[in-house]
């Protein structure tokens, strides 16, 4: 049984870095029934401009209150060990094409999809979010590597879109994230595409995916945009 919280930013609005994301994480492993800390294995793969170490150092940081006992996964020469091992997979935001590049490349794919069918709680944002879903097609990054596939974890089966907005800054003639939308929902017409904005997040558990937060998301599917409420169950948006 899968659970998943996939968050769509690491900060939202005006506040701290994951300080947002606290209360979400902390319902989501229900650590308020927690005596000891839960083992977690933070990928931090998916950071270009900041080193691994300073970005597990930065996750730990931000996670200090909760009861986590976070290393990274290149901290391990047993990755895929490391993985089954731990309770909780959490995968940083950065630049989605480099994060599935090296999780193909360290052979992680299939441990982590094989991992959370067993048990292991996922939690990811922005990136650690899009590679969630059954590709990275629907990411918002520049692919400045090329991985082997641009399949992902298929988590969920869904393409995500995260920090999906659509505002458009007065005077800008490039694509809007829609109109990108758009190009995908022509050549695969079928495939749901769930944007979900800054500050909410995908929870899923028991066979469920309900959108989180204070802000809705949207759906795209067969050439067409649909607004979801927020704090809504979207299985049956999805199976239309």
């Amino acid at each position: 049984m899968i659970h998943a919280l996939l968050l769509s930013a690491s900060k939202a609005d005006n506040t701290g870095y994951l300080e947002h994301a606290i209360p979400l994480i902390s319902d989501f492993l229900a650590l308020n029934n927690t005596t000891t800390p839960l083992s977690v294995i933070f990928v931090p793969y998916a950071g270009v401009t900041i080193t691994f170490d300073e970005y597990t150092q930065r996750v730990k940081d931000a996670l200090s209150a909760l009861p986590l006992s976070i290393s990274g996964i290149h901290e391990h020469d047993d990755q895929a060990g490391a993985i089954k091992n731990a309770d909780v997979v959490l995968v940083g935001g950065g630049n989605t094409f480099a994060l599935l590049d090296r999780m193909y490349h360290n052979d992680l794919i299939s441990v982590i999809k094989d991992a959370v069918a067993s048990g292991v709680k996922y939690i990811g944002w922005s990136a650690g979010s899009n590679v969630a879903g059954l590709s990275i097609k629907t990411t918002n990054d520049m692919p400045i590597v090329a991985p082997p596939s641009f399949d992902a974890l298929g988590l969920l089966p869904v393409q995500i879109n995260p920090h999906y907005t659509d505002f458009v800054p007065p005077g800008h003639h490039g694509e809007t994230r829609q109109m990108r939308l758009e190009e995908f929902m022509v050549l695969e017409p079928n495939m749901p595409v769930i944007g979900i904005q800054e500050g909410t997040a995908l929870h899923i558990a028991n066979n469920n995916i309900d959108l989180v937060g204070p802000k809705s998301g949207y759906l795209f599917k067969g050439g067409k945009k649909h607004e979801l409420a927020a704090n809504t169950r979207l299985n049956e948006w999805i199976n239309r």
